[in-house]
């Protein structure tokens, strides 16, 4: 199955509200130290590209760089570990988020059910917590609101080690995006946001990362003519 490459996903998902970072996407390692100063330090540089989905397993993250330099040498490398295999890629520049809470959201087509949004919680207790939530899509703030309510793990959304809670409203805002891309957009086969961090200042989920996965093409009906 066919995916976009981070960059043009979180294009798309921001016109559904979904709450991004203030990214770069530049082509070479001097204007990636140029995209981090303009961001501020520290931040992450990642190699991106429609053909790359699982950039952590292959190192092509390099996270916390704190000077200019930095960033050129960690771009200049990632630029050198790509592969023909990976077509045409970028370089991504981010600001690096820190927080202490995680969470998944997502959405996909299922072949019984049809459009389905999911929250659960991420990061290292995902798998041992298995705490998850799913609707049909579409969902209205109603169904948004139960399923942040309906998760396990309530003590991991209220405020926790000197952080906010989480700002409710803004993840019901990235779970209505979720509802609405899945609903409406055809073309869309599943939607990946992993992680949401949880902003240590102000609680909002933040999509770190994010990935479209795309529906293959619908062949014509009776084939090609001979």
């Amino acid at each position: 199955m066919a995916t976009l490459s981070e960059a043009e996903s979180k294009r798309r998902l921001a016109a559904y509200g979904i709450t991004l970072l203030d990214e770069r996407v530049v082509a070479t390692a001097a204007e990636a130290a140029t995209a981090a100063e303009t961001i501020g330090f520290p931040v992450v540089v990642k190699l991106c590209g429609d053909a790359i989905a699982h950039k952590t397993e292959r190192g092509l993250v390099r996270l916390g760089l704190a000077t200019r330099d930095s960033v050129a040498e960690a771009a200049a490398d990632l630029l050198a570990r790509a592969v023909p295999g990976d077509g045409e890629v970028a370089l991504l520049v981010a600001p690096m988020v820190r927080g202490t809470r995680e969470l998944i959201a997502g959405a996909t087509r299922d072949a019984q059910f049809g459009p389905c949004v999911m929250l659960g919680v991420g990061g290292v207790l995902a798998e041992a917590i298995a705490d998850v939530q799913i609707r049909l899509a579409p969902i209205d703030e109603l169904d948004a609101h139960e399923m942040i309510e309906q998760l396990a793990t309530q003590q991991l959304l209220g405020e926790f080690r000197g952080e906010p809670a989480v700002d409710r409203a803004a993840l019901t805002a990235v779970l209505l995006g979720l509802s609405s891309i899945i609903s409406s957009d055809g073309t869309v086969a599943a939607v990946d946001l992993n992680p949401l961090v949880v902003a240590p200042d102000d609680g909002r989920p933040v999509a770190v990362d994010a990935l479209i996965e795309l529906s293959a093409p619908t062949a014509p009906a009776g084939g090609a003519e001979p």
